[in-house]
């Protein structure tokens, strides 16, 4: 049984604070969740047809803890879709179905709209500047097409950004299970069929709608902008293959 900790409070009531210690091993499985976690979400699985593998012994060696904590946070991304264990194989970052992948594009263009309305109605003017700054370096003698690589890494930080000027932490965490897919769809289909014109007029409409504080415009703009990618995706499934 775990003690407790109590420390007196400074008043003269005969409260006290009372906290449980951290148990080491769950500090490190938390850590070691939220580290490969993150390393999964910042993953290109999407670029290739082949499957991208995890090596349990691997991950325990880079981290620098034992292997039940790795095991433990393994368990937790499976529960959550992020990963299958397959036995004498190692670990399978999981990739989604066309089907997966439209729906969590629809959910990305329903959660991402209601990013642009807040963002709309309280970041700063400062903040939305930001936006338009993603995109200032590219121009006839610069054009995205061009440069393909560029524009994709600024189209992702465009998307994360504006879900973070929402200002809500709700927002953040449902988006942030699904950002890995989405973002995997959007930089192998950017380079096709003149998408990258297409993104970047979409991308300054959302911005010039944020700056006039047009709420309406802003959340109709952005829901159209993902809905168009659920729907080249619904047309072009062979990306995934």
């Amino acid at each position: 049984m775990k003690t407790p900790l109590r420390w007196p409070v400074d008043d003269d009531s005969d409260g006290a604070l009372v906290l449980e210690r951290f148990a080491p091993e769950q500090t490190f499985k938390t850590k070691v969740y939220a580290a490969l976690k993150q390393a999964i979400v910042n993953m290109d699985i999407y670029s290739s047809p082949d499957p991208a593998w995890l090596d349990e012994r691997q991950l325990s060696e880079r981290l620098g803890v034992s292997r039940t904590p790795v095991r433990e946070a393994i368990a937790m991304l499976e529960q959550e879709g992020f990963v299958k264990s397959m036995p004498r194989r190692g670990i399978m970052v999981l990739k989604k179905s066309k089907r997966e992948v439209i729906e969590m594009i629809q959910a990305w263009a329903a959660l991402e709209s209601m990013a642009a309305r807040l963002a709309a109605q309280s970041a700063s003017n400062a903040e939305i500047a930001k936006l338009r700054k993603l995109f200032q370096g590219f121009n006839e003698s610069h054009r995205p097409a061009d440069y393909l690589s560029e524009y994709s890494d600024a189209n992702i930080r465009f998307h994360q950004t504006l879900v973070k000027l929402s200002g809500s932490a709700a927002l953040q965490e449902f988006t942030s299970n699904i950002f890995m897919h989405v973002r995997g769809i959007r930089q192998i289909t950017i380079g096709r069929d003149d998408r990258v014109t297409r993104s970047m007029d979409d991308h300054l409409s959302i911005i010039e709608a944020l700056e006039k504080r047009d709420v309406a415009a802003a959340e109709q703009l952005s829901r159209d902008h993902t809905l168009g990618l659920a729907q080249y995706v619904e047309e072009h499934g062979d990306i995934l293959d």
